[in-house]
């Protein structure tokens, strides 16, 4: 089933939901407007509909291979590649200043949707590089933002994250690889890096490293980190890549998923690096990036999820199999018919919209956020990046796992197509911090750290749509009736950790991921229900009312049979961690 791009519901959600009436008064995007903006993205999601989305069975298929020391991928994937490039479209969202286009990042998280619901694997290359771009704008020095910037914003470079070792997993303060300095201020990086995501390919001029390494006299754990560049090629003066760098690619992981994107095992045999800021501080340089990655893999959850609902979706309207349960039909219908087939469908829909709602939310934030000096945007801003990677990325393993019981015997085929995107959903919740690494992030650093006084702020703000959908008409009102027994939810469990947590830690991060999913369905929830005022109030205009009224329906149907879902999690936060404590594993 070929990818329809969901131009119009990413639209929306930048008109609506984004912020776009604060976000777009900031002096960074005075020269873009809406028809901007839907321009932009028509012509990308035709790239990516008709040059991208192709790639994605044969890439499965194929996969990235390792032979003599190279990655060999797809040929197909680097003309696509090469178009990318020549498109400009990595650039969308960066300074103009070293080449960029300067969209807002509402509309790079909808070009981020299109693009990896396309295809995950091609996707991951540009993601990782937008990463990259992230960290050296925040933290590289003048000289490093003039030689890195441009011809990785161009995307005729490529940008990597190497932080995991053998022994290193999420535990970074085990880092072993040195990084010693030489007499010219280069330093000497030795170790070996794994997981790599696109470490070694042939896409790209050159790849752009940014490694966590470990000077002689650093200290231990994470706060001896320190945050180097290494080139795979190094750069002559003239800006061109050069001599190799000695910088390995020792194998290829063989994966369950996302198998055109080659994850590296790359040995550093005293590569030549260069220090980012100061010594020490790596950590807190690659956060940055870190951070703009777990936002980024959040949105690819929901275009995981809109892939394998629009090829749900067209199954059901095809597949003929049984009669009606209502007897209205003699002879066997399409099972979109079929009551449970529906109730699938429609859980599959609403978990992406909403998703999708929150990820245009939240990149508003980070937009008024980065452009302002107010604390609490941007603490909103981060409280909600861990929401969107957590919730977004363990729905999409069930939106998927959905997307194949739609199917039937035939989802469990891969001919279908359907088990592809459960298992390219996989990683999700892996990469860039499992989802109790944010669960842990949220409650430890976004929650008690300020006493709960911006989880608050969010509650306070959902209870004011509450007050607005108790005006509207009978949807309405069942939606905001629903949204406030989630958020009620919400603040009892908030309440509980807080008081739990000064006196038993352990119970308290016992439920950190059911709080984590609690508020990430809330949010979600909160989310669909502004678009539903904004969709009524477009109806009365007469405008759209196909589209929506399905708007209302998803967001009526999310709180009806998903927000329900907070209050299972807050009994689990209450009442279940206990037993999960006191539970032993005998031998």
């Amino acid at each position: 089933m070929s990818y329809q791009p969901p131009v119009k519901d990413l639209m929306f959600c930048i008109e609506h939901l984004s912020h776009w009436d604060q976000v777009s008064t900031l002096p960074a995007y005075a020269d873009h407007d809406l028809p901007d903006i839907g321009a932009a993205l028509e012509g990308f999601a035709q790239f990516c509909s008709e040059q991208v989305a192709p790639l994605s069975r044969a890439g499965d298929i194929a996969g990235a291979r390792f032979e003599a020391g190279r990655v060999i991928l797809p040929e197909a994937n680097a003309e696509a590649y090469a178009q990318f490039v020549e498109m400009g479209w990595q650039a969308l969202t960066h300074p103009v200043e070293y080449g960029g286009i300067g969209l807002p990042r509402a509309a790079g998280a909808a070009a981020v949707e299109i693009l990896n619901a396309a295809d995950t694997s091609f996707g991951l290359c540009p993601l990782l590089t937008d990463g990259a771009i992230e960290a050296l704008l925040l933290t590289g020095s003048d000289e490093q933002k003039a030689t890195y910037l441009e011809p990785l914003i161009s995307g005729r470079w490529s940008g990597t994250m190497n932080l995991t070792e053998p022994q290193a997993g999420s535990d970074l303060g085990l880092v072993k690889t040195k990084a010693t300095q030489r007499d010219d201020g280069t330093y000497g990086i030795s170790g070996t890096k794994i997981f790599i995501t696109y470490g070694a390919h042939d896409l790209t001029e050159n790849i752009i490293h940014l490694v966590l390494a470990r000077t002689p006299d650093a200290p231990a754990g994470p706060k001896g980190l320190s945050l180097f560049i290494v080139p795979q090629k190094m750069v002559g003066p003239d800006g061109t890549p050069g001599a190799e760098n000695t910088v390995n690619c020792v194998s290829i992981e063989h994966k369950l998923g996302v198998c055109a994107s080659p994850t590296a095992v790359l040995d550093y045999d005293d590569a030549t690096g260069f220090l980012i800021g100061e010594e020490n501080r790596g950590l807190e340089y690659m956060f940055i990036m870190m951070n703009a990655a777990r936002f980024s893999v959040g949105v690819q959850g929901i275009a995981v999820s809109d892939r394998a609902y629009q090829r749900a979706l067209g199954y059901a309207r095809e597949r003929v199999q049984s009669r009606p349960v209502n007897g209205e039909a003699r002879d066997a219908v399409a099972i979109i018919s079929h009551p449970d087939v529906r109730r699938m469908l429609l859980r599959m829909r609403s978990i992406t919209e909403g998703g999708r709602a929150m990820a245009a939310a939240t990149a508003g934030l980070l937009d008024m956020a980065h452009h302002s000096d107010d604390p609490q945007t941007a603490a909103l801003a981060e409280f909600m990046v861990p929401l969107v990677k957590g919730f977004c990325t363990e729905r999409a393993v069930e939106v998927a796992s959905l997307g194949v019981q739609v199917h039937g015997g035939m989802g469990f085929i891969e001919e279908t197509g359907a088990a592809q995107h459960y298992r390219d959903a996989r990683i999700l919740p892996i990469y860039e911090g499992t989802t109790a690494i944010q669960a842990n992030d949220l409650l430890g650093r976004k929650v008690m750290r300020d006493g709960g006084d911006t989880a608050r702020r969010f509650a306070a703000r959902i209870a004011d749509t509450e007050a607005l959908l108790a005006q509207g008409n009978a949807d309405a009102q069942a939606i905001g009736t629903s949204l406030a027994q989630a958020r009620a939810a919400f603040e009892t469990a908030l309440d509980w950790l807080l008081d739990t947590s000064r006196k038993d830690i352990d119970a308290a991060f016992a439920g950190s991921v059911p709080f984590l999913m609690l508020s990430g369905t809330l949010a979600a929830g909160w989310k669909l229900a502004k678009g539903a005022l904004a969709a009524q109030a477009a109806l009365d205009a007469g405008q759209d009312a196909p589209f929506m009224t399905s708007k209302i329906a998803t967001a009526l149907f999310y709180a009806q049979n998903i927000l329900p879902d907070c209050t299972a999690e807050q009994a689990r936060i209450l009442h279940g961690t206990r037993s999960l404590l006191d539970a032993d594993f005998p031998e």
